[in-house]
């Protein structure tokens, strides 16, 4: 049980540190501590006196009667906290957690350097939810940030008009050129005999062969097969991104509690070292210590919380949602999947999007060189058409010109003869782009192989520093901790010494959660296959010639355009 320190009792300690000097230092250091504990003690079940107190207002998310705690979308309460969504613990937690629903409004009086709720009082009860037929949602979950990221993210939207295009331009390459009519006039003159020429009409068409057309059509389908595996890279890229703010979100939220925590420890020794020395039993500079140190872990918790909003702006700019609040997130991010590096290597080999677009690329590439091949079999150039005569026809040698010829027809049918341009550049050219393509899948499994070392050596780390932590390093830092302050309570150890161990064990917290972090963002980029960048649009630097034909000389035709 713990003793409050009276003024009779500060006033002995007074005396005896008088009276015994060198006891003088160890005494102000347990009589300190002694308060502190006390304090904290009847922080759980009696509000603090003598510091600032605040109106906090909040809705409540969710109802934890397990660690009788409330998550709590709290309004922003000048001179204490921001807006934020998190953990609150509470005072009389057993009457409070009998009251208080999910989606309750209450209002609570808080306490300078402290996180308890305390007077907590419902002032709007919402609807039944089965009432309304509505379901109230505690947090955000992942899965809600993947759907709100898949269906806004502009990304994707510029991914699957690529495809359009894509499938455009093949429907193109493939399309019959048009025939050309046209008006004929030919020996156009004045006179008895010519009488103003020969005028109709006639046509062109050019007669594409050996099956070019086809081939042209089959290069553009491959292309677009090609933009349909980097619209799948960047759906893959868009999910990590989402992935790894979420469990960057969670490893946020829980630094916020645990700096929050441990700046509201500091703010009470910085009180009470303010109360001894108003009665003689502390030294300015244990204050001023104190003071600093506060104001450390007050610095830290205002970066916590930087570091938190930062990150929800980053969530709101892959989902593509300016109104979307910082809220609880649900999540569990103590169980990082365990991954084994060959496994996730064959696996990434399989499905990466990356890997499969270089192999389409071969088959293009091929289908390419086929094309390029055929290109100097010439098409068949088709013209003709009808014409009317007016020029007079002689009925017998020396006779006299009695009628106009009349009513002709003309045809024209011809050839290009590949005599001097064969197309043996573009061959060579598409020939050697086939080599670059089956080349080009061998470099993106060595890049991915390259990336794997790195980002599973990552992953690794982090899960070793788990492991660590979780099983060796914070359980004796707890038992340190405990130690020191029960050898303090016999007297048989200093005030500092109880203070350093605590904050080592917050510090190891600290970095026990930032490992995780660290942990969950290398699972997921191994389990999406090293896809990152959601807002960036994945482009395919393994297609050749992507803004011009490669097969085509001088001589193409056809597409509706020229091209054969």
């Amino acid at each position: 049980m713990m003793i409050e320190p009276t003024d009779s009792l500060l006033a002995e300690r007074r005396v005896a540190a008088t009276a015994c000097p060198g006891h003088r230092i160890f005494l102000f250091r347990w009589v300190a501590l002694s308060m502190l504990l006390w304090s904290l003690t009847l922080s759980a079940t009696a509000q603090p006196a003598g510091r600032k107190t605040f109106t906090f207002r909040g809705k409540v998310e969710q109802v934890n009667t397990s660690t009788k705690r409330l998550i709590i979308n709290g309004e922003k309460v000048e001179g204490w906290m921001d807006a934020m969504t998190m953990a609150y613990a509470i005072d009389k937690p057993d009457d409070v957690l009998a009251r208080v629903k999910v989606g309750d409004q209450i209002t609570a009086k808080v306490y300078e350097g402290d996180l308890t709720l305390y007077e907590v009082q419902v002032v709007s009860t919402p609807a039944s939810p089965a009432s309304v037929g509505l379901t109230i949602q505690a947090g955000r979950t992942l899965e809600d940030l993947e759907r709100m990221a898949l269906a806004n993210n502009p990304t994707l939207k510029q991914a699957a008009a690529e495809i359009a295009a894509a499938a455009g331009r093949a429907k193109q390459a493939g399309l019959y050129p048009n025939p050309i009519l046209s008006a004929v006039g030919e020996e156009i003159s004045t006179g008895p005999i010519i009488r103003g020429g020969e005028v109709g009409g006639g046509f062109q068409q050019r007669i594409v062969t050996a099956g070019k057309l086809g081939l042209s059509r089959q290069v553009g389908e491959q292309e677009r097969l090609a933009a349909e595996q980097m619209a799948q890279a960047q759906r893959q890229r868009v999910l990590n991104a989402v992935r790894i703010l979420y469990y960057q979100a969670l490893g946020d939220q829980r630094l916020v509690q645990v700096r929050g925590q441990l700046a509201g420890l500091a703010r009470e020794v910085v009180r009470i070292s303010g109360e001894m020395g108003n009665v003689g039993q502390a030294d300015r500079p244990d204050q001023l210590f104190a003071d600093i140190e506060a104001e450390r872990l007050d610095l830290g918790l205002v970066t916590a919380r930087n570091a938190l909003e930062r990150t929800w702006r980053q969530i709101t700019a892959v989902v593509n949602d300016p109104s979307l609040r910082p809220t609880l997130l649900e999540g569990d991010l103590e169980e990082v999947p365990k991954l084994d590096a060959d496994q996730a290597l064959e696996r990434i080999y399989a499905e990466s999007p990356e890997l499969r677009t270089a192999q389409v690329n071969i088959t293009r590439s091929e289908i390419a060189l086929k094309r390029a091949r055929r290109e100097p079999i010439p098409d068949i150039l088709m013209s003709g058409g009808v014409r009317y005569n007016r020029e007079l026809l002689e009925l017998q040698p020396g006779g006299v010109l009695r009628r106009p010829v009349g009513p002709e027809g003309f045809f024209d049918i011809g050839i290009q003869i590949p005599i001097f341009n064969r197309n043996q550049g573009a061959v060579a050219a598409a020939r050697a782009e086939t080599e670059r393509a089956r080349l080009e899948v061998d470099r993106t499994k060595l890049a991915l192989k390259a990336r794997m070392a790195t980002v599973y050596r990552e992953y690794r780390d982090a899960m070793t520093t788990v492991e660590r932590y979780r099983g060796r390093m914070i359980p004796k830092a707890q038992q340190a901790y405990e130690l020191y302050l029960n050898s303090f309570r016999g007297m048989a150890a200093a005030y500092p010494q109880v203070l350093i161990s605590q904050r080592n064990l917050f510090q190891l917290q600290e970095d026990y959660v930032t490992a995780l972090v660290a942990a969950w963002q290398r699972a997921i980029e191994i389990q999406g296959l090293l896809l990152t960048g959601g807002v960036e649009l994945a482009t395919d630097n393994s297609m050749p010639g992507a803004s011009a034909s490669p097969v085509m000389g001088s001589a193409a035709s056809g597409g509706g355009s020229g091209a054969n």
